[in-house]
């Protein structure tokens, strides 16, 4: 079969590798969609991201769907010929945190595409993958490849909008609307937010999630302050979700979020500073979100049952061979959202 490997910065191939053989709890799928991720593209440009480096050649991809080829004979969730969409988390179910259901915690987790140990975890992008089949949901007859690889990183949003509690009757502003910003959105509103308000630098990136129903978007990348506004009166939002991992975002944030709101940090970034007085005299609660777990199912209920349409989202499908291409669209925030392959 034919992969996408990463051997290091801006040096990325289309390579031929071997299936591996299916055991009695596994499934073989032919692949037939994938997304690229942010992760997938720190890979891609820079080899890597902070001290997590490429030091042998990878596979990437870890937001895909495909079909069913074959089923192990233990297998009782799909069957063959299932539209399904893969959960990329490997948790080893024997640590502590797996014993307390808390498996994104996992200390032995195996996350497809991730260079984070060694040797590498080996990811999707490839036309046949063996996984689990616990990791495997399966779709409605009729539901697109191209819909079905969105509930990885609708997951990751799902999981982030938990973690604020009840959204009815709740204002929230979303700060970076990249993929997973735009997202947030959509959960946000799901969950019976009242208002949703984006920002971000870039003009096209927040005309999208307009589209996708924010209520107000601001470019904060200008100069000035549209926000200042919002932080009248001891602040405005009930709830900020924060994407963009900037440390302006997060003093921001403090600004405009009412007294015992809730932050939740779900971009990844280095070390900010923040002011201590802002979170202890509104009594702010800044929590994080990471990945996800249970939130997979929810995200493949949603899409498949049709109560959320992520396809505006896509900008994209590039066939396996134009790679190279599909990776330098996904790079231009000003022309990109979701870039897929076609398997």
């Amino acid at each position: 079969m034919k992969s996408i490997v990463c051997h290091g910065a801006r040096d990325l191939h289309v390579e031929e590798t071997e299936t591996p053989a299916i055991g009695e709890g596994d499934v073989l799928i032919a692949v037939e969609a994938g997304g690229i991720c942010g992760s997938d593209l720190h890979y891609y440009q820079d080899g890597g991201f902070g001290a997590v480096r490429i030091q042998h050649p990878m596979i990437l991809g870890h937001e895909v769907s495909g079909r069913v080829l074959e089923a192990g004979g233990a297998v009782t969730n799909v069957r063959v010929g299932d539209l399904v969409a893969v959960n990329p988390s490997v948790p080893c179910g024997e640590c502590a945190y797996c014993k307390k259901a808390m498996y994104n915690h996992c200390l032995d987790m195996r996350f497809y595409g991730s260079a984070m140990r060694v040797p590498h975890v080996h990811g999707a992008f490839s036309q046949q993958l063996v996984a689990k089949g616990s990791q495997c949901f399966a779709f409605p007859a009729g539901t697109k490849a191209s819909d079905a690889a969105f509930a990885e990183p609708f997951s990751v949003a799902l999981h982030a909008v938990s973690r604020i509690g009840s959204l009815i009757g709740k204002r929230v502003l979303v700060t970076g609307t990249g993929p997973i910003g735009a997202l947030v959105v959509v959960a946000a509103k799901l969950h019976g937010a009242l208002e949703v308000v984006a920002t971000d630098i870039v003009d096209e990136a927040l005309e999208r999630v307009h589209q996708l129903g924010a209520d107000k978007v601001f470019n904060v990348g200008r100069g000035d302050n549209p926000l200042a506004s919002y932080a009248d009166n001891k602040g405005y939002f009930d709830a900020v979700v924060e994407c963009s991992g900037s440390q302006a975002a997060i003093l921001t944030a403090l600004e405009v979020v009412r007294p015992k709101g809730r932050i939740v940090q779900l971009a990844l970034g280095g070390n900010v500073t923040i002011p201590q007085n802002a979170i202890v005299t509104k009594e702010v609660e800044l929590c994080g979100s990471f990945r996800f777990f249970e939130d997979f199912a929810w995200a493949v209920e949603l899409i498949g049952s049709g109560r959320v349409d992520l396809s505006p989202l896509l900008t994209q499908e590039f066939p396996l061979e134009q790679v190279v291409d599909a990776f330098e669209l996904a790079s231009d925030r000003k022309k990109a959202m979701k870039v897929q392959l076609k398997f």
